[in-house]
């Protein structure tokens, strides 16, 4: 009941979260018109809300060992669903940004407290399964989120669609103070303050240094000053991590082999995945003309492919392994990426839903595999630094997803001296992040054929 019970309770929160990401996507070209700036600018309000998750992910372990999960659990609901009122009470594009950085210290404590509860509740064994049940509500997010967003936005307006997270937020506090259990440990290392501002300072600068380049968003050279200073920084962190007994990013994680394939194969995967909810709207509207709700229709359908998947993943999983299972799958994951770019206005309502069908399937398989065998070697002593390294390798991964993307349909408007969007522009954007996804197979054939074993079930 355990294993069922508590992913249903963090899920809650998690649909909350990811309804939002998906609704701000279908919703951009409208929030871009109602601000006064452009819709491709607008990857500001995705990289700073991801970055933000990024720099404050490292010390949610910290902060849940030290003050209990549960209530760091909730305290990072009301975080979140506060930044939500901001959003929409802003303004202008600098209000909207800080709102979303302000949403993102909340996710940030929310999604990897949510995850090291999980961990430290549920038997190694039912680990699969509770997995699948954890992102079964959450996934319902990103299926309602793009037809619920397009409607509101037509209709009332995009404000609408931040301010919709405020009961959700409620109904997640509220079970966690009734239902959530409060995981504690008995040695709370101290807090490694300096690896916390060289890693949160370093992937800031280096990140939003890529964001702003080229787009005249800050004078000379400072995007590449900026992305300088965060490489040196990166650098330091790195020397600094490998000589202090605790760091708040503990690389020397990655010497496991299935978690240190879980992180960089995860990685590459996640950077063409973290473009599509960026891609496929703008494509959609501004590329093809639909409406925001016409949108929100079609691309809910790779949402609901991701949910398909999820009652049949751990079947998947013990009967072909991990590395098997990566290997084709992730290959057939990124074909799905690259068919989405040769989508049209003239490709049938029936073959585009088919695609993002399919594509959605494929791409959840992938990441319940990929994050089932992250932590399959874990301990628990091991799960708080586990989970914090994990997740801000997946969210920096999904940022750069969107700067990747981003960046590729900048060129495209360079290099026709216009300002407008064209349907090849996207094929392009999206065969370039299909590329890059593809790159995670490799590391997927260097697992052991046994990779896994205690979690999957599947023997060499």
């Amino acid at each position: 009941m355990a294993s069922r019970l508590i992913p249903l309770i963090i899920a809650s929160a998690l649909f909350m979260e990811n309804m939002d990401g998906t609704i701000i996507a279908t919703s951009l070209p409208a929030i871009a018109r109602d601000l006064g700036t452009d819709a491709i600018v607008l990857k500001l309000a995705f990289t700073t809300y991801l970055l933000s998750l990024t720099v404050f992910i490292p010390v949610s372990g910290w902060l849940a060992d030290r003050f209990g999960a549960r209530h760091v659990f909730r305290v990072a609901v009301a975080i979140f669903t506060l930044g939500s009122i901001a959003c929409g009470l802003s303004a202008s594009l600098g209000e909207l940004v800080a709102a979303r950085g302000l949403q993102g210290v909340g996710g940030a404590m929310m999604v990897p407290v949510g995850r090291l509860i999980l961990l430290r509740t549920v038997p190694k064994s039912e680990l699969v399964d509770a997995l699948a049940w954890l992102t079964i509500p959450a996934l319902l997010g990103p299926l309602v989120g793009p037809p619920v967003g397009g409607f509101v936005t037509d209709t009332f307006g995009w404000r609408w669609i931040f301010w919709m997270n405020l009961p959700f937020g409620i109904l997640a506090i509220v079970l966690a103070s009734l239902y959530m259990p409060d995981a504690r440990v008995d040695r709370v290392p101290p807090l490694d303050v300096k690896g916390f501002f060289l890693s949160g300072a370093g992937l800031s600068a280096l990140v939003f240094g890529f964001t702003v380049l080229g787009r005249d968003l800050l004078p000379g050279w400072s995007p590449v000053a900026l992305i300088v200073i965060g490489l040196v920084l990166c650098g330091f962190y790195v020397r600094h991590a490998m000589a202090v007994e605790t760091p708040i990013l503990d690389l020397r994680l990655l010497r496991i082999e299935t978690f240190r394939v879980g992180v960089t194969a995860g990685s590459l995967f996640r950077i063409g995945v973290g473009a599509v909810p960026f891609l496929l709207p703008l494509m959609f509207q501004l590329a093809y003309g639909m409406s925001a709700f016409h949108s929100g229709l079609i691309t809910f359908v790779a949402a609901a492919g991701a949910i398909s998947m999820k009652f049949g993943a751990a079947w998947l999983i013990r009967r072909f392994g991990f590395r098997r299972l990566l290997m084709v799958n992730g290959l057939l994951a990124c074909v799905s990426i690259l068919a989405m770019g040769l989508l049209s206005s003239a490709t049938p309502w029936v073959a585009a839903a088919f695609v993002l069908f399919i594509g959605g399937f494929l791409r959840s398989l992938q990441f319940t595999a990929l994050n089932a065998m992250a932590y399959s070697d874990i301990d628990h002593a091991q799960a708080s630094y586990a989970t914090s390294l994990y997740t801000v390798a997946q969210q920096l991964s999904l940022s750069m997803g969107v700067v990747l993307a981003a960046f590729v349909l900048e060129g495209a408007q360079w290099w026709r001296a216009e300002n407008t969007l064209t349907g090849a522009d996207f094929t392009i954007a999206f065969c370039v992040v299909a590329a890059v996804s593809a790159m995670s197979v490799l590391q997927s054939i260097a697992l052991s054929p046994r990779a896994g074993e205690a979690v999957s079930g599947k023997s060499a």
